[in-house]
């Protein structure tokens, strides 16, 4: 195991540590086929070592931070495949050890450290892979939704990550939810909304969506992802100024899906210009998420003065 001796938060506050890319983007590159409800979480059982090589990419590209392919992985969603609460445990626990192999392997090929691990805890909407995680509104209480996630959340804390990714939130209710699901896990939480303009996917108010974690001592940064790049330069301000806190920014490439021709169009509009700017703003914890690929990350590492080793030194 890599050590981080340094907690995140401490590193948060010495500057801006650098979030990897779409994992997804990479395993696809990589030629795995994500076309189910399990999505990257499938590999965890069927092909880990693959999942090791994605995060392996995005540390060599110069990512201080693997977010792990836990997104959709949970105890309902395994199963539906057939998958028990035990064997579901030890696939979530898995994830979090695949990812600090990659790191060891990126430090050994010569790699800085630290590298850290976010343990990825995704929205009730994405076990039930309709769509309705951009939505949110599902109808759950808040007690409902801290019942679900908190099983998951305990499983991958005790697996020792750096930091709880609770990502890809669309509904403030559900951030409160997620809040109270992390308190007394003895890990430190991130959270981060997905937005549409200046409102949650649900249609609350940012500045309202990011109180939610204000007073909360669990919750070290606060931010946005799978978004437009535009939407975060706007949320990344917003979330400063509510919370006094670091904030996490990784927004997609700024492409969209044409699901009539299944397809991505338009151009990226993701680039390490921004960089500069969201940093300036209070963005500590900066990457990409959707079709944000390790090149990506190597121009954006570079803004911000990180950097992987020279591409043709391999242990």
């Amino acid at each position: 195991m890599v050590s981080t001796s340094r907690p995140l938060a401490d590193a948060l506050a010495a500057g801006p540590v650098v979030l990897d890319g779409g994992l997804s983007n990479q395993l696809e590159a990589a030629g795995h086929d994500l076309g189910d409800a399990l999505w990257s979480a499938r590999l965890l059982a069927e092909e880990p070592e693959a999942v090791v090589q994605a995060h392996r990419a995005y540390y060599e590209a110069g990512a201080q931070v693997a977010i792990t392919a836990s997104y959709q992985a949970t105890f309902e969603g395994f199963a539906r495949y057939g998958i028990g609460a035990e064997r579901a445990a030890e696939l979530l626990t898995r994830s979090v050890e695949l990812a600090r192999e990659a790191a060891r392997r990126a430090v050994s090929g010569g790699v800085d450290g630290p590298l850290y691990v976010a343990a990825s805890a995704g929205p009730y909407g994405a076990m039930l892979a309709d769509g309705s995680e951009y939505r949110g509104r599902y109808g759950l209480s808040v007690d409902e939704l801290v019942r679900f996630h908190r099983p998951r959340l305990e499983v991958l804390a005790a697996a020792r990550p750096d930091v709880l990714a609770l990502e890809t939130v669309p509904d403030a209710e559900e951030a409160r939810a997620l809040v109270r699901a992390v308190r007394g896990l003895g890990v430190p939480a991130y959270l981060s909304y997905s937005v549409a303009g200046d409102r949650t996917r649900a249609g609350q108010p940012l500045a309202e969506a990011f109180a939610v974690a204000a007073e909360a001592d669990e919750v070290i940064a606060v931010g946005v992802n799978c978004c437009a790049p535009d939407d975060a330069d706007r949320a990344v301000r917003t979330a400063a100024r509510v919370t006094g806190k670091p904030v996490v920014v990784y927004p997609n490439s700024g492409e969209r899906w044409d699901a009539a021709a299944r397809a991505w169009c338009g151009a990226p509009e993701f680039g390490a210009d921004r960089v500069a700017t969201w940093a300036a703003d209070g963005a500590r914890l900066i990457g990409g998420c959707c079709r944000v690929g390790p090149d990506t990350i190597t121009e954006l590492a570079a803004g911000l003065g990180r950097a992987g080793p020279d591409p043709l030194v391999r242990p």
